[in-house]
């Protein structure tokens, strides 16, 4: 596993290189040639897999991760794609490789910096420059990172405004160096993860939504993140008109599927047009997670996903979550779709 400097997580942030081009059958618009991904676990495709020690790899190095699409395990945090890949798929270029473990790897076809808790630039500067190393080791996931050490709320709110700070730092940063598109996401409902749920189970009625049953306190926390992320966006915006900076509401385009479980099904990117009609749901009640054992919420921290006789669901198409702290493909596709072709993005992806 990371040391605890690196579970600290930086901000995941997409950047789009890009060209205008007309097409005589669609309105003019921009189209992106490559992906770029700095993040975590979220968006990993497989470079922590080749920075682990071959004698101590990770949980996503064994099934059943990877089960679902790749059928076989490639790194990723899930029992398929994830969101990262499915943008991709909409922007018609191939998955984006990992940094680390790729051959020939260049600029010109994307790279992935995204490793499990923290970034892959640490290795690289020469590539990037040291300005990028602002992203420094902070994150989303260091409000968790506190809490599981025991902090109280007060103490951590306190993290969020240098969170904020680090998130727009780096998005400064990226457009000194030439970047122009760039795809901010929010926080994550967490009160509604398995492992969350677990560490924090209590038996205080109030603490729970009663129409989900998620953390309301965490996911309180959860948008107030999101909320001065907001505001800082708006602030880059206007002192850099000629950026495109789109927010990507990562917590409502998921939250739905707690409200809803059964209205949402799945989609076929591949399939033009992209968004037919929505062909399953998820579980009437989708906190638990499909791979895991024991507990309310089929998690046990000990006991996790990939450890030797732990099991998983026959249809991981009918959970939100895959493994405690991580979801589905179903889940990525479900929300890509919202974000892409959805309200779940602002300004709108065109």
């Amino acid at each position: 596993m990371a040391s605890s400097l690196k579970k600290l997580i930086s901000s995941f942030l997409l950047i789009f290189s890009s060209t205008i081009t007309v097409d005589s059958s669609e309105p003019s618009c921009r189209s992106y040639k490559s992906i770029i991904s700095f993040g975590d676990s979220g968006a990993d495709t497989g470079n922590y897999l080749h920075l682990s020690d071959v004698n101590h790899p990770p949980q996503a190095a064994f099934p059943p991760y990877g089960e679902t699409f790749f059928h076989a395990p490639t790194g990723r945090n899930s029992d398929g794609r994830l969101i990262i890949d499915f943008i991709a798929e909409f922007l018609r270029l191939p998955y984006v490789p990992p940094y680390f473990g790729s051959q020939n790897v260049s600029f010109k076809q994307g790279i992935n910096f995204a490793v499990y808790g923290a970034t892959a630039l640490d290795h690289c500067k020469e590539m990037l420059g040291d300005s990028l190393i602002l992203m420094g080791d902070i994150g989303a996931n260091d409000y968790v990172y506190m809490f599981f050490q025991g902090k109280s709320i007060n103490e951590v709110e306190e993290l969020v405004p240098l969170v904020i700070k680090a998130i727009s730092s780096a998005i400064v940063d990226l457009i000194n160096l030439g970047g122009k598109t760039f795809l901010v996401p929010g926080s994550f409902p967490y009160g509604c993860f398995p492992a969350y749920l677990t560490l924090f189970q209590t038996a205080k009625e109030e603490e729970y939504d009663p129409f989900t049953g998620c953390l309301s306190w965490l996911n309180a926390f959860g948008k107030n993140h999101d909320e001065q992320l907001k505001t800082e966006l708006r602030r880059l915006r206007k002192l850099y008109p000629h950026v495109n900076i789109i927010y990507a509401d990562y917590y409502n385009s998921m939250y739905r599927f707690f409200q809803e479980p059964a209205k949402y099904g799945t989609w076929d990117f591949r399939a033009p047009p992209m968004g037919i009609l929505p062909i399953e749901g998820f579980k009437e009640r989708p906190l638990g997670a499909c791979c895991g054992v024991g507990g309310q919420y089929n998690f046990t921290i000990g006991e996790e996903c990939g450890y030797q006789g732990v099991g998983y669901c026959k249809n991981p198409s009918e959970y939100v979550n895959w493994d405690g702290y991580h979801l589905t493909e179903a889940t990525h596709q479900k929300m890509v779709h919202g974000l892409l072709k959805g309200p779940y993005a602002t300004p709108a992806f065109d």
